[in-house]
């Protein structure tokens, strides 16, 4: 099990995307018309062989219009983690009594979108991939997309909560996974090549996704480009739309 897409929602879809693109060198590959189904518009951008959405809603009705309301502008939006083993997860769900909001199940992939309310942090969707390597969601086209000179993949996610022990331990039941405490209130769940980490409320928005680390190839260039749009750079951490991007 790894990330292997981040989810972002922004008012102002061009914008933001713009902002990826300066900041991390990479390219939009597809713009989704099935997203119209959730009352969206988005961008998805390969980042390696991981991937980065941008969604904005275009009905005031979508969960996605409701949720820009709740946490008071952009952020994290919901993680997509590629599973293996998928029908072993689904029943491992079932039985912890999570429900699944949405389900589509092709050839190429199939996808399983969770209720927040039983996992908690976020909108989480465990899919798989046939073949493993391949993601029906970002286009035909997307390997053709992919730019490596900036920064290669996301390789990590990371939720806040009031009680982070306690979203932690959750997502450990729903992942099948150990959570362990690495400093007082950080929790981590180890996936294959990254991680899913849990840390304390600290900026008044409420518990939701708030981060992710990526893979940089050239540091200064995200800065540069970072710096160029206008974005807010502390260390290594650039914000982009509400969320933290780590560089590792």
């Amino acid at each position: 099990m790894r990330v292997r897409q981040f989810v972002v929602v922004a008012r102002d879809l061009d914008s933001v995307v713009e902002d990826f693109r300066a900041a991390l060198g990479i390219e939009v590959a597809f713009n989704d018309p099935l997203v119209k189904e959730f009352g969206l518009k988005n961008a998805v951008m390969p980042v390696g062989d991981t991937f980065l959405e941008v969604v904005s809603p275009i009905d005031p009705n979508a969960t996605a219009e409701r949720y820009l309301q709740r946490r008071r502008g952009d952020g994290g939006y919901m993680l997509i983690l590629q599973s293996d083993e998928l029908d072993r997860d689904r029943a491992r769900l079932e039985g912890a009594g999570v429900r699944t909001i949405w389900k589509l199940d092709l050839p190429q992939i199939r996808g399983t979108h969770l209720h927040p309310k039983d996992t908690g942090g976020t909108l989480l969707s465990l899919d798989d991939a046939t073949p493993p390597d391949s993601w029906h969601w970002a286009g035909p086209v997307w390997p053709s997309r992919v730019r490596r000179d900036v920064v290669s993949g996301i390789a990590a996610a990371e939720l806040q909560s009031d009680d982070p022990g306690a979203l932690a331990r959750r997502w450990s039941e729903v992942l099948g996974k150990p959570a362990r405490e690495i400093t007082p209130k950080r929790f981590t769940i180890a996936l294959d090549g990254g991680e899913v980490r849990f840390v304390e409320e600290r900026d008044g928005r409420g518990e939701g996704l708030v981060a992710f680390d990526v893979k940089v190839v050239d540091r200064d260039k995200v800065l540069a480009g970072a710096k160029r749009r206008g974005c807010a750079i502390d260390g290594d951490r650039v914000t982009i739309a509400g969320v933290r991007v780590g560089l590792t």
